[in-house]
């Protein structure tokens, strides 16, 4: 069993061994430490709101089970470990880790384990909004590499959507003088169409290959 903690002394060291029970009665791949806190400096609005965001975000693609998915406190099977390919170099690790279960489809598990402020003279390393969008660029390539067919599909859609919506007054125009006046427009609204099929192809075939 692997026990993985932040190294800043806010997390609840004697939450460890219920998760690892938890883990090894079970035999789960991996239990979940989700943060609970009254203390506002210990988990502050702009983080609590983008952990929401990027949480729902990941739920919506590869399931709904994890409520805190950017907590630092976990414990590991070694199955877990040892089909864990770790990429990332920054704060990224742990989208890296909630999707790697979510996608595999492992037994997981979350508890509500207690966060307090970080010890006086410690600073953290964490950037709202630089990691923050570090994180969703993260969660869009993830989503691209093992959903391609929703990926795609969506661009597909919205091209699609766009060409239709700049067709429609030109065909109206035409039905009504037999002319077509505004050529750019009727050009653009083709080449977007192009792009959604093409999309759409892309996705489709990605999605056999993956």
């Amino acid at each position: 069993v692997y026990v993985l903690v932040d190294g800043d002394a806010t997390y609840d060291a004697t939450a460890a061994p219920g998760m690892i029970k938890l883990l090894a009665d079970n035999q789960l791949d991996m239990v979940n430490g989700a943060r609970v806190t009254d203390i506002k400096e210990a988990y502050r609005l702009g983080h609590r709101f983008g952990n929401r965001l990027l949480t729902s975000i990941v739920a919506l693609t590869f399931g709904n089970r994890l409520k805190d998915m950017l907590s630092g406190y976990r414990v590991f099977s070694r199955r877990y470990v040892k089909s864990f390919p770790s990429l990332a170099v920054g704060f990224e690790i742990e989208t890296e880790l909630t999707v790697h279960a979510l996608h595999l489809r492992m037994p997981i598990a979350e508890v509500e384990t207690t966060y307090k402020d970080r010890p006086a003279g410690s600073l953290s390393k964490l950037s709202t909004f630089r990691d923050g969008f570090r994180i969703l660029w993260k969660i869009l390539v993830f989503i691209k590499e093992e959903k391609p067919m929703a990926f795609f599909s969506s661009i597909a859609i919205f091209f699609c959507l766009s060409s239709v919506a700049l067709m429609f007054p030109i065909m109206v125009e035409f039905i009504e003088t037999g002319l077509v006046p505004r050529l750019p427009t009727a050009v653009l609204s083709m080449s977007m169409m192009i792009i959604a099929f093409l999309g759409f192809a892309c996705g489709l075939i990605l999605d056999t290959v993956s």
